[in-house]
């Protein structure tokens, strides 16, 4: 299977992940799509296959849990891990192998799969990703850092990886499908919730001896 290749860094609008409303602060600018040529596909990306000439053949797919996609004709086709060139090569193939004269295939991605943000933002879970995505832009769509959050950097683990890496919150943090981003929360509000149950059963037991 071909290894992932190192996404580039794309051109991204300045965005302020400023508590409140977040759309009103996610903006791109007006520039053309993200290359996609070196995309690698994964489980959850819906993909546009064009067979010219052949409708019944074309249509959207879903590539499912196990990285295989159903195809009419050639059943599954392993398509996690590959990119749209290379899936394009490998259904053209199979569809020459008896079924079609020198087909002509085309793939691209039309929904991208999401990627995930927990910890101290004000609406964790899962978001759909888009072009020219990056930290600011997560933090804005999960409506911003909770007043807890520490907001000079994020956590990422890549789709794939067990590692966590420590990014800076900014413009030059590529956000990339399937990515779990993780803010976590200052050191302070840490202790202070350790000690608020220890404060509590203290009081408890302080009124206890009282009485």
């Amino acid at each position: 299977m071909p290894q992932a290749p190192a996404y580039p860094s794309p051109r991204l609008a300045s965005v302020s992940p400023m508590r409140g409303d977040p759309y009103a602060y996610y903006q791109q600018e007006t520039v053309g799509r993200t290359d996609t040529a070196d995309y690698v596909l994964g489980a959850g990306d819906k993909m546009r296959l064009i067979v010219f000439g052949e409708t019944d053949l074309s249509g959207e797919f879903t590539i499912d849990g196990s990285g295989f996609v159903r195809l009419p004709l050639i059943g599954q086709v392993r398509a996690a891990g590959y990119t749209s060139q290379q899936l394009e090569a490998a259904i053209g193939g199979s569809l020459a192998q008896g079924y079609l004269k020198s087909p002509r295939v085309s793939v691209e991605v039309s929904t991208y799969r999401p990627f995930y943000i927990i910890g101290a933002v004000n609406r964790p879970g899962q978001y759909p990703y888009v072009d020219h995505m990056n930290a600011m832009n997560a933090i804005a769509l999960a409506g911003g850092f909770t007043p807890t959050a520490v907001e000079s950097v994020v956590f990422i683990r890549r789709e794939g990886s067990n590692v966590e890496q420590e990014v800076p919150v900014d413009r030059t943090t590529t956000i990339r499908p399937g990515d779990v981003l993780k803010v976590h929360n200052t050191f302070f509000s840490d202790v202070v919730t350790f000690l608020s149950p220890l404060s509590g059963a203290a009081t408890v037991a302080a009124a206890a001896v009282v009485h």
